[in-house]
């Protein structure tokens, strides 16, 4: 199983890390319960490892400005593994995007879109999104309120399970 093979003291400091990035090394020693020069070398190590991928800061988006949020649901002409390679180094361009994953079933990849207005989203639907090669349609779906937006993962899931099987 993934992530067990972390011990207790790994899956704590991921997870105090991704509650808050921010905190210093001698704080999340003392989050964890051992000292700051071993903490650092598992950060190190986990980070080397490649559990943890980067630190950010939580932006509000509409405090920037940008009011429209708009998933876009696109369907592909062909599902070969160039075809979709080739879409997704498209969509990593295109700076709207902010997520791009590729799907099963009817429809091939949902975008995550962000916008400063409605205009500027549509002229990049029109002028980027539905004129790029191999695109077959595109479906698109306005965001009115977000319920939860949650990053990272659920670590009492994972020690629950862990739990279970120790």
């Amino acid at each position: 199983m993934p992530g067990a093979k972390l011990d207790d003291i790994d899956r704590n400091i991921l997870a105090q890390l991704q509650a808050d990035g921010r905190m210093t090394n001698v704080e999340l020693a003392k989050r964890v319960g051992i000292s700051a020069p071993p903490c650092l070398r598992r950060v190190r190590a986990l980070e080397e490892q490649g559990y943890i991928r980067g630190y950010h800061a939580d932006i509000d988006p509409r405090e920037l400005g940008f009011e429209v949020q708009v998933f876009a649901m696109v369907r592909l002409i062909n599902q070969a593994e160039v075809d979709l390679t080739a879409f997704e180094t498209l969509a990593r361009s295109w700076p709207l995007v902010r997520e791009c994953h590729m799907l099963n079933g009817e429809v091939d990849f949902i975008l995550k879109c962000i916008s400063p207005d409605l205009r500027t989203f549509q002229s990049f639907l029109t002028e980027k999104l539905t004129s790029a090669p191999n695109v077959a349609s595109v479906k698109t779906s306005l965001v009115i309120r977000c319920a939860k937006d949650e990053p990272g993962v659920p670590f009492e899931v994972l020690e629950e399970r862990i739990a279970r099987r120790g």
